[in-house]
């Protein structure tokens, strides 16, 4: 891949950071994670049971997959550039289909085609940025892309809080279906701006595999990543309504805590990899992880609710981008299709999440108990991540 020289203006740096994080915050902020503040309000309007709520995740998640896989196929520049903005378009358009959804099938379909547009989106975003930081020596600031999705959690908790009193049923999705119209073009148009350099020797690159001694246990730890995260991402809200009094301010500002701490943590995570390396940065991260989604089992209360959303909401974006730097170390020309592999691999670990949780709900299980699994697999994630070797770029 050719580098460009290093006379970038910051402005362009901007474009392209905005361009990337606006985009996760419609298909990921906004699509995806408000589903998880919402579902008590779904719940306690009747429109859903708690073991549906958790198959509609599912189904998302399912979609989620579908997208990533379909990214897989669509890696090429070219074709990125056609895909992208057509998923960011049907996303938009899908979460306002949510707005008449009155019925759990309906809403079971539509998060289905939700999933599959926000995997094409996730996967091609920000792997086009990355990319182009890539070729303009910027490597190191391809995190701050995720700034899009921890300011879009926050701003889904806004949307599903503030108006809870006057909305009810699938018209509490009103807020997420508008704010996402001027965030999606807003991202399209600046998509377009960004120009990525062809890569030398494009076909063997292709024909390279991605699996080897190197990245097999990176693969691994990032499937544990995947089902740790995705239960307490999913339930926190509805754990915290099972754990504490009626009335108590977390049961809404649980979700709060968990999008703050994500937004405030993207650059302490892309700090930690420049300045430790991404590999050890990556093992602090499940470590801190893993507790967190213990803690409602350890302090079952209103600390342990915290501490999970803190521990939690603060780590698992970190994850995903040290994940992806340092996939990209071990194989500097994969690229894109380094990113597709890798979030298809994410996608069909954490669908795992919510159907293990229902088939434990409806075995009688609580669910506190279910968030023991994905401390689990974190743990499982943290120790495949040891053994990864050390490189000059990857410590």
């Amino acid at each position: 891949m050719r580098t460009l020289p290093d006379t970038l203006p910051k402005h362009s740096i901007f474009v392209a950071l905005l361009a990337g994080a606006s985009a996760l915050m419609v298909v990921h902020g906004l699509g995806r994670f408000a589903y998880t503040p919402l579902l008590p309000y779904l719940v306690s309007d009747g429109l859903l049971t708690l073991e549906q709520g958790a198959r509609v995740a599912t189904s998302n998640y399912i979609g989620y997959l579908l997208g990533a896989l379909l990214a897989l196929i669509l890696h090429a520049p070219q074709r990125m550039r056609i895909a992208l903005p057509l998923a960011l378009i049907v996303n938009t358009l899908v979460t306002f289909a949510q707005v008449g959804a009155d019925s759990y099938q309906s809403l079971l379909w539509l998060r289905l085609a939700n999933g599959i547009s926000n995997g094409v989106v996730f996967v091609q975003a920000p792997a086009l940025v990355l990319e182009w930081l890539a070729q303009h020596q910027r490597t190191r600031l391809s995190g701050l892309i995720y700034l899009g999705l921890g300011g879009g959690l926050l701003l889904s908790s806004a949307t599903v809080s503030w108006p809870a009193q006057w909305l009810s049923g699938a018209a509490r999705w009103w807020p997420m279906a508008l704010l996402s119209i001027p965030l999606a073009i807003l991202s399209i148009v600046l998509l377009r701006r960004l120009t990525i350099q062809p890569q030398a020797n494009t076909h063997t690159q292709s024909r390279t595999s991605l699996f080897d001694r190197a990245s097999i246990p990176l693969f691994l730890a990032y499937t544990g990543a995947g089902l740790g995260y995705i239960l307490p991402m999913t339930f926190l809200p509805s754990l915290a309504r099972e754990q504490l009094p009626a009335n108590d301010p977390l049961l809404s500002g649980a979700w709060v805590w968990t999008a703050t701490a994500s937004l405030v943590s993207i650059a302490l995570w892309n700090s930690l990899g420049a300045r430790l390396g991404d590999r050890r940065a990556l093992v602090c991260n499940y470590a801190a992880q893993a507790l967190g989604a213990a803690a409602p089992m350890i302090w079952p209360g209103a600390f342990g609710i915290v501490m999970c959303g803190v521990l939690v909401g603060g780590s698992f974006i970190g994850t995903v981008f040290l994940t992806q730097r340092l996939a990209r170390t071990l194989h500097p020309h994969q690229g894109p299709r380094l990113s597709a592999a890798l979030i298809a691999l994410y996608g069909a670990s954490q669908l795992l999440g919510p159907w293990i949780c229902a088939q434990a709900l409806e075995s009688g299980a609580t669910l506190t108990q279910c968030f023991g699994i994905g401390a689990g697999a974190l743990l499982w994630g943290l120790c495949w991540t040891l053994m990864i070797p050390r490189t000059k770029d990857a410590t």
